[in-house]
């Protein structure tokens, strides 16, 4: 699969996001068997990146449900897992009846980091995302909390989720420029209003992964091409699915973004993973740009 560069490393120029194995709309899980083979079957189609968080879990289930089968399918796939990327987030909390919370002061940081280092079996984790913001903290202590992180060598990289144009430059101003490795927002024909964060992440060098790039979980991805036609249309006439027509328009946006679908089923990253191969033409990625309000 083509590459993109991604804190420093090469990665797959699609990932998986690997939460609708444990958390999705419509609360239909795959066994933990199946899901660990759905994450084989992302490895073996060439996907060296997988995105995961601490808090991704199916309701009333503890916390580092996803996480632990994205190790188990590390563990026990019979490739080469040196070539395999992880990338985490922490800051959501669960409690006990369910409900979460943010939390981005320092000891809960750290006890989540050390705990998810636990469940990989690591002692670095190679990308650490910090996942939502916690409103009741100043941005830049929660970074410079994630900086601590980092000079500890508990992370090997720091990145940001969710996350504006304004605290994206506040976690430059924190970490130093060059060391903010991503910014993972949403981002689809159902929701380009990241655009702006988009590119300013390009003009930063700082690696842009738009979650839920082709609609979400719940039918949102299935039906993407029936609800944005202009998407089914490009990808019929490269004889490819709408969704590989969307993931090659988001690649196509820059260099720096790595789109993550999630996937349930080994057939659905199967076909994502193809659209990293799907040359659009400029005037196709022009049309289909403006088809959902996005313009130069």
């Amino acid at each position: 699969m083509k590459q993109r560069s991604l804190a420093g490393r090469q990665v797959s120029a699609i990932g998986l996001g690997a939460m609708p194995l444990s958390m999705n709309n419509d609360r239909v899980y795959p066994s933990f068997e199946d899901a660990v083979a759905t994450v084989h079957a992302a490895l073996d189609a060439g996907v060296t990146l997988i995105d995961t968080a601490d808090i991704y879990a199916p309701d009333g289930e503890e916390m580092g449900h996803n996480e632990r089968i994205v190790a188990e399918a590390i563990r026990t796939w019979d490739g080469d897992s040196s070539s395999i990327f992880v990338a985490t987030k922490g800051g959501i909390t669960l409690g006990e009846d369910g409900g979460k919370g943010r939390d981005g002061s320092a000891v809960y940081l750290r006890s989540a980091v050390e705990k998810s280092l636990e469940i990989f079996g690591v002692d670095q984790i190679q990308l650490y995302q910090y996942h939502r913001p916690d409103r009741t903290r100043v941005y830049a202590d929660i970074m410079k909390n994630l900086k601590s992180l980092h000079d500890a060598g508990l992370v090997r990289a720091v990145g940001i989720s969710n996350a504006s144009v304004e605290e994206i430059q506040i976690a430059l101003d924190v970490l130093g420029e060059g060391n903010l490795a991503s910014v993972q927002n949403e981002f689809s024909p159902k929701h380009p209003g990241s655009i702006d964060e988009l590119r300013f992440c390009a003009d930063h060098d700082i690696a842009f992964l738009p979650w839920s790039p082709l609609g979400g979980t719940g039918g949102g991805a299935r039906s993407v091409g029936d609800r944005f036609s202009v998407f089914r249309e490009v990808g019929d006439a490269h004889g490819v699915s709408p969704q590989q027509a969307v993931l090659a328009w988001e690649l196509a946006l820059g260099p720096h973004v790595i789109p993550i679908p999630g996937a349930r089923r080994a057939a659905s990253i199967t076909d994502s993973a193809k659209a990293a191969d799907l040359e659009l033409t400029a005037d196709e990625v022009t049309r289909l740009s403006k088809s959902v309000g996005i313009f130069e």
